[in-house]
């Protein structure tokens, strides 16, 4: 069901220290940050020739990761994403197999395609993203 890794996202406590980081450290591509207020982040997007890193921050004390960087204050793993050709059928499988899924409606992520979140104790601690990518392999 599930095709290629789409991203890993890392919560960062400092942005732009984050994106020099990968930027001049690692050689990598990295892209100027976005706000997503809709996701309560803003976010910076690090491209790889294989798969997409996102730095994410809190835009608020309100953004759904806020909580998360309290809890890990120098930041760390968030989720990981992979690409499914249909996530509503993802959705209803995953359901069908009893895997908690965290908003059954599919809401539109950061790379403007339909997403799903999967609970993380379905998945050894780790909560997982399902995008809708229509050439998903």
């Amino acid at each position: 069901m599930i095709g290629r890794l789409n991203h890993v996202a890392i919560v960062v406590p400092d942005l732009d220290a984050a994106a020099a980081k990968y930027r001049d450290d690692l050689g990598a591509r990295v892209e100027p940050a976005k706000d997503l207020p809709e996701h309560g982040v803003r976010v910076v997007m690090v491209r790889l020739d294989n798969t997409t890193v996102e730095l994410l921050h809190p835009m608020s004390d309100s953004s759904p990761i806020a909580g998360f960087l309290k809890k890990n204050p120098g930041g760390g793993m968030h989720h990981v994403c992979y690409e499914v050709q249909d996530v509503v059928a993802a959705t209803k499988q995953m359901m069908d197999k009893g895997v908690k899924v965290l908003n059954e409606k599919p809401k539109i992520g950061a790379h403007g395609n339909p997403v799903v979140f999967l609970h993380p104790k379905d998945f050894y601690g780790v909560l997982t993203e399902l995008e809708q990518v229509p050439d998903a392999k």
